[in-house]
C-alpha cells in the first residue's frame, strides 16, 4: 500500500521546524516528512544524522507546533532505535538456479 503524504502533514512538519528553530534547537534535529500509515499513525522521519531520541528531547515544541495544524496529535513518540542498518549482498544466483527451493544453497 502506497501512503502519499497530505497537505496537512506537509503543515506538520513545516511547523515543527519553525518551531525547533525558534526554540534554538541544534540545526541538525529537524523533521523531513509526515505521513500516515497503514495503521492510520501519523509518522515523522527525521533527517539523516540525528536520531529519534535526539528529536524528543524537543518533543514539547514538537508537540505545541502540531497540535493547530492537526488537533488529533496528542503525543510525539519513539517507536524503534535504528542506529546503523548494514545491507549485506548475496548473489542473486544462489537462490534462482534451477532444481533449488526457497532458500536451499546450490552447490
Amino acid at each position: 500500500m502506497l501512503v502519499v503524504p497530505n497537505k496537512m502533514d506537509e503543515e506538520i512538519a513545516s511547523a515543527g521546524n519553525r518551531a525547533l528553530f525558534q526554540q534554538q534547537a541544534p540545526a541538525h534535529v529537524r523533521i523531513m516528512n509526515v505521513k500516515k500509515n497503514a495503521r492510520g499513525t501519523k509518522t515523522a522521519i527525521t533527517r539523516q544524522n540525528p536520531t529519534a531520541e535526539m528529536a524528543l528531547l524537543n518533543r514539547d515544541i514538537i508537540i505545541k507546533a502540531a497540535i493547530p495544524v492537526d488537533k488529533g496529535i496528542i503525543d510525539v513518540e519513539g517507536n524503534e532505535l535504528w542506529e546503523r542498518l548494514q545491507i549485506y549482498t548475496v548473489p542473486l544466483v544462489r537462490y534462482i538456479r534451477k532444481g533449488t527451493e526457497g532458500l536451499q544453497k546450490n552447490e
